[in-house]
């Protein structure tokens, strides 16, 4: 498979700074950061898009939403941001689902 979140998952492309990880997901920080902190939260699974979840997905989304907020409090971010693109016209560049986890501006 051609997803970089995949190889980061199976781990032929180390991650940038891993923060967190599970049987379900794993959060690090984004290359790219847009925001002071930008941590980017992922599930093991390959799913490509919001538009793809399924029914079986819920408990992975649920985790994902906890790891934010978890993380958000190690980071003593007390306002931030959660994102998640879905589509190319949407802003989604990496076609697996992906939570951005940013610290509002400062």
């Amino acid at each position: 498979m051609d997803c970089i979140f995949c190889k980061i998952i199976s781990k032929e492309i180390p991650p940038n700074k891993l923060e967190y990880e599970d049987d379900l997901c794993m959060a690090f920080h984004d290359i790219n950061p847009r925001s002071k902190k930008h941590i980017l939260i992922i599930p093991k699974k390959h799913i490509p898009t919001m538009k793809d979840v399924i029914a079986d997905d819920e408990i992975t989304l649920g985790r994902m939403m906890m790891v934010a907020s978890n993380l958000a409090k190690k980071h003593e971010m007390n306002d931030y941001r959660l994102l998640i693109s879905t589509g190319k016209t949407a802003g989604q560049e990496v076609f697996h689902v992906h939570l951005h986890l940013m610290s509002a501006p400062s």
